[in-house]
C-alpha cells in the first residue's frame, strides 16, 4: 500500500481550485488528521483514503445539498508535537458531485507530510482555530474535527484551548481510533469534544475509519441543514 501510494503521490498532477473569497458556506470545517508516532504509514494513508471514500458518498453529496446554502468549507492539516503542524489540503469550497470527486483525487494524492512525534490535541485546536479564522467563506458554523489514536501528552492544556475555542462558538467533534487505547471514546467524549452539537464517533481501527468517517462528516453536514 504504501509503495503503491509514493508511486501515485509522485505522477499525480496537483488538483486544487483556488478560494474564492465572500463565498458562504454551511459550514467550515476543519479536520485535523493525527500524524503523530503512533500512526505508522498504513495507517496514516487508511485514513486518507477513508476520507477519500466519504467524498464518493451518495450520502455525503445528498447531505450537502440538504443544506440552505448547499456548499461546505474543508481545511486538513496533519498534527503531531506542539510546533507540528501542517497544512495538507488548504481550504476548499464543495458544493456539488464534481467538486467532491476532485476532493477525493486530491486526498488519494496527498503525500503524508509529518512522520512522528508526541501528541498535542490542545495545541492542534489551536491551529484549527486560526484556519477558521482565516477561512476565505462566510459560515453558518463552524467545526473542528479531531480524529486519532491517542490521548494528548504534550503541548498546550487540553481543557485551556478547548475552553478558547467553545468560547467562540467553535463546535469540536471527535473521531477516536481505538485500536490502541479501547478506551479512548470516553476521553475524548469527556476532555476533548465541546460546542454546540458537539458529538463523538468512534473507529474500532483503522480499517473501520472508512465508516466512521463518512458518518460523522454527514451528521456534521446535517446539524446544518
Amino acid at each position: 500500500m504504501l509503495e503503491r501510494r509514493r508511486f501515485l503521490a509522485a505522477g499525480a498532477a496537483f488538483v486544487a481550485g483556488n478560494a474564492r473569497a465572500g463565498e458562504a458556506v454551511d459550514a467550515a470545517i476543519v479536520l485535523a488528521v493525527d500524524s503523530s508516532s503512533s500512526v505508522d504509514m498504513d495507517e496514516f494513508y487508511l485514513q486518507m483514503e477513508g476520507y477519500a471514500a466519504a467524498m464518493r458518498h451518495p450520502a455525503l453529496a445528498e447531505a450537502i445539498s440538504s443544506g440552505r446554502l448547499g456548499a461546505v468549507g474543508l481545511h486538513l492539516f496533519e498534527f503531531a508535537d506542539a510546533k507540528m503542524h501542517v497544512v495538507n489540503i488548504d481550504w476548499r469550497r464543495l458544493a456539488g458531485a464534481d467538486d467532491l470527486e476532485r476532493y477525493a483525487r486530491e486526498l488519494e494524492f496527498a503525500p503524508r507530510l509529518i512522520v512522528g512525534g508526541t501528541t498535542a490535541i490542545g495545541d492542534a485546536i489551536d491551529f484549527a482555530q486560526d484556519a477558521l479564522e482565516k477561512c476565505p467563506y462566510a459560515a453558518t458554523r463552524q467545526v473542528i474535527d479531531i480524529s486519532g489514536d491517542g490521548a494528548s501528552n504534550a503541548g498546550r492544556a487540553l481543557a485551556s484551548a478547548r475552553a478558547d475555542a467553545l468560547a467562540v462558538g467553535i463546535t469540536i467533534n471527535g473521531l477516536p481510533i481505538l485500536n490502541e487505547e479501547p478506551d479512548l471514546d470516553a476521553y475524548f467524549r469527556t476532555l476533548v469534544i465541546g460546542g454546540p452539537g458537539a458529538f463523538c464517533i468512534p473507529a474500532h481501527d483503522y480499517r473501520d475509519f472508512r465508516n466512521a468517517i463518512r458518518d460523522k462528516l454527514i451528521r456534521e453536514i446535517r446539524l446544518v441543514a
